[in-house]
């Protein structure tokens, strides 16, 4: 078993498909392969986050199979995949669908939803936060279920990331279903959740360190690299805008993982 001292640094990328056509989205993250980012990330919405609200945008899943054929080494996936907008045997099947067309590295990224233009748009019940949780929570047994049934299987046991920090709910879900926790926030918020992770894991009988732990990063490596690593952070995601997709940071933090592992 993989502990979080033992896990290497990865570095991620979140290729925010918004603002940009989708050469350019395809461009970068070709690019990103080639300096050797560990996974390539998209979002599940169906419009920009930010900047001009009905601007250039493109759907999660579609590109996920496009990038399946379009890399070869990195590790693709959503951060995250909204639980509300799929049947969950649906779901289960286009990720195992994606994991076989590439190989084995699709990660199922997943969450509750948030983005209320989306819902309202798109003509789904929007609910509350509480509900859309509770949504969740009966979804992720139904998604390990359906994939154990499909034929052909996934490549591999396709890894389940979480998104989230909400401590009576979704770090629950943390503890009983995923792989990977992404969190956002500093130093001092992860150690809080870290801590609230643990004593859910606790609970259901599980070891805490099997959870690999993801967060956001959009500051220098070197300003908070090391005390995020400190506390059993291994996954560091730096997101990227169009329409030019600017990589520096993403470069630095590379170079920053490649120290660590010399």
């Amino acid at each position: 078993m993989t502990t979080a001292a033992q896990r290497p640094v990865r570095i991620g990328l979140q290729i925010q498909p918004q603002h940009a056509d989708y050469k350019t989205i395809r461009r970068t993250a070709s690019e990103a392969e080639d300096l050797g980012v560990d996974i390539v990330f998209n979002w599940d919405h169906f419009y920009p986050l930010y900047g001009e609200a009905e601007g250039l945008h493109y759907e999660c899943w579609t590109m996920l199979a496009a990038w399946a054929e379009s890399t070869s080494r990195v590790e693709i996936g959503a951060l995250v995949t909204c639980n509300s907008y799929r049947n969950p045997e649906l779901l289960a099947d286009m990720a195992r669908t994606v994991d076989n067309i590439s190989d084995g590295r699709l990660i199922l990224g997943i969450g509750s939803g948030w983005f209320e233009k989306d819902y309202d748009e798109y003509g789904y019940e929007f609910g509350t936060a509480g509900g859309r949780l509770n949504s969740l929570a009966e979804s992720l047994p139904r998604i390990e279920s359906r994939l154990a049934k499909l034929n052909p299987q996934p490549v591999r046991d396709i890894p389940v990331l979480i998104g989230g920090g909400g401590e009576k709910k979704t770090l629950k879900l943390v503890a009983k279903h995923a792989d990977i926790w992404h969190s956002f926030g500093d130093a001092e918020v992860l150690k809080h959740k870290l801590e609230v992770l643990a004593g859910h894991c606790k609970d259901v009988g599980r070891d805490p360190a099997e959870i690999e732990v993801s967060t956001a990063v959009s500051k220098e490596p070197e300003e908070v690299g090391g005390e995020l690593r400190d506390l059993g952070a291994s996954l560091f995601t730096v997101a990227a805008s169009g329409p030019d997709y600017d990589l520096d940071l993403l470069k630095r933090w590379i170079t920053w993982r490649d120290k660590q592992h010399s």
